[in-house]
């Protein structure tokens, strides 16, 4: 149950929700300016550090004096591929820095459809690749991301494993997209309930992949073969429209002996962590990350 949401909240966003009939450059603008509006009075993360990972790709570094410094969490950005930013999301890597006592280092991956896939995927590689060339070994790095940036953290691990990469402890995955084709249930069945929209699925998938496979296994991870990867730990709502993807991709994850720790939030919507400020269950959410990631490096 939602406790103490505004009964609006679910409206607001919907009627502010990213609408691609719009020029790409404005639904970015939009997107950056309600995001401000609506958690304007949090608090600014007390520590930011910006570093170039690469030619054209920033990271930056978000943490206060409480966290430990030779562990990190590698964290990626929602946005459906084609917006947002780590200055969007700067509360939330706040808050995951915050209860994991751990640094957050937060990649402002390339964006279609200026770079289409496969180059967010190369650019969350290589950003982790920089962390363990600048001293962070694999067992302390714990790739994080929400939607899109979700996605991505699956991509990663499947890439560094078949590129004979170190892999991390553990990854965690909040709302993330594991299916282009979105031929859940939920993507029907929730419709009212979710502020995601079928054009707007259909948007992403147009956006990003530009023509190229669905079913790739990295572009949906749905179809990868799964085996080998470390524990993980997924976040969803019961009203979203990924819902039953992420559901089928749990499932599959197991057979093929992943370990992974799936929680259900009943009446969440997509990215409710994304708005700690203002649902209950979203700072719930984000405790139980930190106590997650916590438990991954130290084992």
């Amino acid at each position: 149950m939602i406790l103490n949401q505004p009964a609006d909240f679910r409206t607001l966003l919907k009627s502010n929700a990213p609408d691609f009939r719009q020029p790409v450059s404005v639904v970015r603008q939009n997107f950056s300016a309600f995001i401000k509006e609506i958690l304007e009075e949090e608090d600014d993360p007390s520590d930011i550090e910006s570093v170039e990972i690469t030619r054209g790709l920033q990271g930056y570094w978000i943490g206060g004096p409480e966290a430990v410094t030779d562990q990190a969490i590698l964290f990626f950005h929602g946005g459906d591929f084609s917006f947002g930013s780590t200055r969007d999301y700067l509360r939330l890597c706040t808050l995951i820095a915050r209860a994991a006592q751990t640094r957050v280092f937060s990649v402002d991956y390339r964006l279609a459809p200026e770079h289409v896939f496969p180059a967010p995927v190369d650019d969350a590689v290589t950003a982790y690749k920089y962390l363990i060339s600048y001293g962070y070994p694999s067992h302390r790095i714990v790739p994080a991301g929400i939607s899109a940036g979700g996605t991505l953290v699956l991509d990663l691990l499947l890439s560094a494993r078949d590129q004979g990469l170190p892999l991390p402890p553990a990854g965690v995955c909040m709302s993330p997209l594991v299916n282009m084709l979105f031929e859940g249930e939920s993507v029907t069945k929730n419709i009212d309930n979710d502020w995601l929209s079928q054009a707007r699925l259909n948007a992403i998938r147009a956006l990003y992949l530009a023509g190229h496979n669905p079913e790739d296994p990295v572009a949906s991870p749905i179809y990868a073969h799964l085996s080998g990867l470390p524990r993980l730990y997924i976040q969803a709502g019961t009203h979203e429209l990924l819902l039953s993807d992420i559901a089928s991709f749990v499932d599959k994850a197991r057979w093929a002996g992943v370990p992974v720790r799936f929680e259900l939030w009943e009446g969440m919507f997509h990215c409710w962590q994304a708005f700690a400020g203002k649902v209950p269950e979203g700072e719930q959410a984000i405790n139980l990350v930190g106590a997650f990631i916590r438990d991954a490096l130290t084992r």
